[in-house]
C-alpha cells in the first residue's frame, strides 16, 4: 500500500491504481478500515487515469454486494454509509443525478462534520463531482484552512488543487490563479508531480481566458509532460481544454474545434470520461465559429443533444442556459433570437458570471451582424462587465472590440484631433491575415498562402475588421498605414 500511494502522488497512475486495489482485496478480511482506505485511493487514482471501468472495479472493493452481507450487519451505519458512497458514485457515472445526490448528499454533511482536512477534501470533492459548486467551495475553503492551522502539508497541493477547480469551474478565474499557485508552491516542498501537472493544468484554463497566450502554452506544456509520462488523462484533457480555449479566445476558432474533437469523442484514448460533457459547448461553439456546415459534421448535432440530455439530470447549474446557448448558435434566424433570450433568463437562476457574459457576446454579436445596433449594445455591454468582473480578460478585450464595431466609443478613446492610435493586439496568423488583405490579396489567395482555407481567411477577416473598427479592405489599409 505505501508504494501505491506514493505512485499516486507521484508516479504511473495506472500501476498506482492496481497496487492499491490489490492492497484493498488483500486487507478485507483482516482489516477492512485500510481495505476500504485503499479502496478509496485506488479510485482516485483510476479517476486520474481516466479508467472508468477500473474505477468501478475500485467502488467494488468498498463494500460487499448487497447479497454477501450478513444480517447482522445489515443496517451497521459504517457499511451503508460506504453503500451510500459507492452506489451514489455508480449513479453519477451512469447519469442518474438525482439519485446520486439523494445518495451522496448526505454523504458530504457526514464527512463535512468531521472537519478533518482529508474528510473535507473527500465532501468537497464530491460536491464538485454533483454540479454544487457552491458547497465544494465553501468546503474546499474549510479544508484549505483546517490544514494550514494542522501544517498538514502533504495534503496542501491536493487540497489547493481542487480548491483552484472549483473556483474556475464556478467562473473565478483570479481566484482559481492564485490557489492554483499556492499549490504549485506547496507541492515544491514535497515532489507531488501528479498534482503539480493537475495544478499546472488548471493555471493554463485560467490563463486561458485571463492571460497570454504565452502563459497557456508553458502552463499546458507543464502538465502534458507529466501527463503523458504517468496516464493522466484527467490532467491532459484539461491542458487540452486550455490550449483549445486560447485558441478560441484569439480568434482560431478552427484550431480549437481540432483540438476539442478528440476530447469529447467517447471511448478510449479520448478524452476524460468526467470530462467528457463539460468540453462539449467549446467544441459547438468552435465548430461554429470556424464555419463548420452543421449538416456536414452530424456530430456536432449529436453531443449536444448528448449535453442536454446531461443537463437535463442536474449534473451541472449552469448547463440549462448554456444548451440553449448553443442551440442558437445552431438554429436558423427565426428561433435563434427566442434561444438566447430563453439563455439569459436561465442564467438568471443561478450564480454563473462568466458563462452569462459569454451569452449576452454571443447574443450581441448575432445582433450586430443584423445591423441592430443599439439592441447589440446593450448585450455587449453586459458582456463587457460581467467578463470584467469575473477576471476574464481574454474576453473582456473581445467584448470591447465587439461594442466599438456595434459604434460604442469607449470614455478612454482619445479625441479624433489626438493623432494616430496603436494598433489592437492581434494574433500573429490575423496579422498575417490583415497585412496580406491590405496588400490587394483576395482571401482566396490568402487561403492558398497560408494553407487554410477560405472560409477560415473570412472568419479571421471579420474578427480583424471588428477589433480594428473598420469596415472595409481600404479602411482596413488605412489603419495598418497609420
Amino acid at each position: 500500500m505505501p508504494l501505491g500511494l506514493r505512485l499516486l502522488r507521484d508516479g504511473p497512475v495506472a500501476d498506482a491504481h492496481h497496487l492499491l486495489l490489490l492492497a484493498s482485496r488483500t486487507l478485507r478480511a483482516t482489516d477492512v478500515v485500510r481495505s476500504r482506505e485503499a479502496g478509496v485511493q485506488a479510485s482516485l487514482a483510476a479517476w486520474s487515469a481516466g479508467d472508468r471501468e477500473g474505477y468501478l472495479t475500485a467502488l467494488d472493493a468498498l463494500s460487499p454486494p448487497a447479497g454477501e452481507i450478513p444480517a447482522a450487519d445489515a443496517h451497521d451505519p459504517v457499511d451503508a454509509f460506504w453503500r451510500a458512497y459507492g452506489d451514489g458514485m455508480r449513479s453519477v457515472l451512469d447519469g442518474d443525478f438525482e439519485h446520486a445526490e439523494a445518495l451522496l448528499g448526505p454523504v458530504v454533511n457526514v464527512l463535512s462534520a468531521q472537519q478533518q482536512p482529508s474528510r473535507l477534501l473527500s465532501a468537497g470533492t464530491i460536491a464538485l463531482i454533483l454540479g454544487d459548486l457552491a458547497t465544494a467551495r465553501q468546503v474546499l475553503g474549510q479544508a484549505l484552512a483546517t490544514a494550514r492551522s494542522e501544517a498538514t502539508s502533504t495534503l496542501l497541493p491536493r487540497i489547493l488543487e481542487h480548491l483552484a477547480y472549483a473556483e474556475l469551474r464556478a467562473g473565478r478565474h483570479h481566484q482559481a490563479r492564485v490557489h492554483a499557485e499556492a499549490g504549485l508552491e506547496a507541492a515544491a516542498e514535497h515532489p507531488q508531480r501528479n498534482v503539480t501537472a493537475g495544478l499546472s493544468a488548471i493555471l493554463a484554463l485560467a490563463a486561458s481566458i485571463a492571460g497570454d497566450p504565452a502563459d497557456v502554452a508553458a502552463h499546458a506544456q507543464a502538465a502534458l509532460h507529466i501527463a503523458h509520462a504517468h496516464g493522466l488523462t484527467q490532467a491532459r484533457t484539461l491542458a487540452e481544454w486550455a490550449r483549445a480555449r486560447a485558441d478560441l479566445g484569439h480568434g482560431n476558432a478552427e484550431h480549437a474545434a481540432a483540438r476539442l474533437a478528440p476530447l469529447v469523442a467517447a471511448g478510449p484514448r479520448q478524452g476524460h470520461f468526467g470530462l467528457r460533457m463539460l468540453v462539449v459547448p467549446c467544441y459547438v461553439e468552435a465548430a461554429v465559429l470556424a464555419g463548420y456546415d452543421v449538416d456536414a459534421h452530424e456530430d456536432v448535432e449529436q453531443l449536444l443533444g448528448q449535453y442536454a440530455r446531461w443537463a437535463s439530470l442536474g449534473a451541472d447549474p449552469q448547463a440549462p442556459a448554456i444548451v440553449l446557448r448553443c442551440r442558437a448558435l445552431l438554429a436558423g434566424d427565426e428561433h435563434s433570437e427566442n434561444l438566447f433570450t430563453s439563455a439569459l433568463a436561465e442564467h438568471e437562476k443561478v450564480d454563473s458570471p462568466y458563462e452569462f457574459a459569454r451569452t449576452h457576446l454571443a447574443y450581441g454579436m448575432w445582433l450586430r451582424r443584423r445591423r441592430r445596433f443599439v439592441e447589440a449594445r446593450t448585450q455587449l455591454r453586459s458582456a463587457v462587465i460581467g467578463f470584467d468582473h469575473c477576471g476574464a480578460d481574454v474576453w473582456t478585450q473581445h467584448a470591447d472590440a465587439e461594442l466599438r464595431a456595434a459604434g460604442e466609443t469607449p470614455l478612454t478613446d482619445p479625441s479624433p484631433g489626438s493623432g494616430p492610435q496603436p494598433l489592437p493586439r492581434l494574433t500573429p496568423q490575423q496579422l498575417r491575415i490583415a497585412h496580406s488583405v491590405a496588400q490587394g490579396a483576395t482571401n482566396r489567395e490568402v487561403a492558398r498562402q497560408l494553407s487554410i482555407s477560405t472560409r477560415t481567411v473570412e472568419y479571421h477577416l471579420r474578427n480583424i475588421f471588428t477589433q480594428l473598427g473598420v469596415r472595409s479592405r481600404v479602411a482596413l489599409a488605412r489603419r495598418l498605414e497609420s
